[in-house]
C-alpha cells in the first residue's frame, strides 16, 4: 500500500484556498465593473454634480428586487443575486433606471426600460425568479375560516358554478391585516389565494367576496404569460370570463366604496 506524505494535505487545502481567492477576485472584478457602469450613468444624468461614493452589493432577495438609497453622501445599491450574471447592457439599464428614479430624471429612456423588461421577462430568468420565490420566500398562512365567511366554502361553490368543479383548490387564507390596497391576491409560487380580512364582516355582501375569489381563481385558469417581452396578466380570455360573473357591476360598486 503506498504511503502518502503528510505534506500532501496542505497542498489540497492550498488548492481550496486558491479557488476561494479566485472567486473573491472575480467578485471584485464584477463589483468594479458595476461601479464603473453606475459612475458612467451617473455622469450622464448629472454631468456637473460631484460623484458620490458607491456601495453596490448583490443580495439573496426573494424576488428580482433592486434598491438604491442615498445616505451620508454614499449611494447604496442592492441588487438581487439573480442579476449578478446579467449582460453588461442589462446592468447598464438597471443603473440608468435606479439613478433616474432616485434623482427624478424622468422619463426613463425607453431603450433601458425595454432592455430590462425583456431580460427579466425572458423564460429562463422568469423561471429562476419563480423558483427562488418558492424556496426562499415565506408565506404566512392563517386560516380560510373567518368570523363570517369561510373561503373554502365560497371557493367550492364558485368552482361548481363556473369551473365544473375542475379547479384544484389552492391554499386559501384571510390576510393578517385589514388591508384596503391589496384586496385579493393569487401567489402562483406558493399556490395561495389571499383575501383581505376587511371583507370578513357581516355587512359585506356575499357577491363581493365571491367576485374577489372568482377573479383570483381565473388567475389559476389563465396564468401570466409573456408576449413580446411584456407580461400579460389579464388576457382577453381572462377578461371575457370575468364578465360572466352575474353580479360584476354590483360587486365592483361595493369595492369602490371601501
Amino acid at each position: 500500500m503506498p504511503i502518502r506524505s503528510a505534506g500532501t494535505q496542505p497542498s489540497r487545502r492550498s488548492n481550496g484556498a486558491r479557488v476561494q481567492e479566485f472567486s473573491a477576485k472575480l467578485k471584485a472584478v464584477v463589483s468594479e465593473a458595476l461601479i464603473h457602469i453606475f459612475e458612467q450613468e451617473y455622469r450622464e444624468l448629472r454631468p456637473r454634480a460631484p460623484m458620490p461614493a458607491l456601495d453596490i452589493r448583490f443580495r439573496r432577495f426573494t424576488s428580482l428586487n433592486t434598491t438604491i438609497r442615498l445616505r451620508d453622501g454614499r449611494l447604496h445599491v442592492r441588487l438581487s443575486d439573480l442579476l449578478e450574471h446579467a449582460p453588461e447592457a442589462v446592468h447598464r439599464a438597471i443603473a440608468h433606471i435606479l439613478l433616474a428614479k432616485l434623482y427624478k430624471k424622468l422619463p426613463i429612456q425607453r431603450i433601458h426600460a425595454d432592455r430590462y423588461r425583456r431580460y427579466v421577462s425572458s423564460e429562463p430568468v422568469a423561471r429562476q425568479a419563480e423558483y427562488i420565490r418558492q424556496t426562499r420566500g415565506r408565506k404566512k398562512i392563517l386560516t380560510a375560516k373567518g368570523h363570517h365567511y369561510d373561503l373554502d366554502e365560497v371557493f367550492e361553490s364558485l368552482n361548481l358554478r363556473f369551473f365544473h368543479g375542475l379547479l384544484g383548490r389552492p391554499t386559501l387564507t384571510w390576510s393578517a391585516h385589514h388591508a384596503r390596497r391589496m384586496l385579493g391576491h393569487y401567489d402562483a409560487a406558493h399556490n395561495t389565494i389571499m383575501v383581505s380580512r376587511v371583507f370578513d364582516r357581516p355587512d359585506t355582501p356575499r357577491c363581493a367576496i365571491e367576485y374577489l375569489l372568482y377573479h383570483e381563481m381565473l388567475h389559476l385558469k389563465h396564468p401570466v404569460r409573456v408576449k413580446a417581452g411584456r407580461r400579460c396578466v389579464h388576457s382577453k380570455a381572462f377578461q371575457d370570463e370575468e364578465r360572466l360573473f352575474p353580479e360584476l357591476e354590483q360587486a365592483k360598486a361595493y369595492l369602490k366604496r371601501l
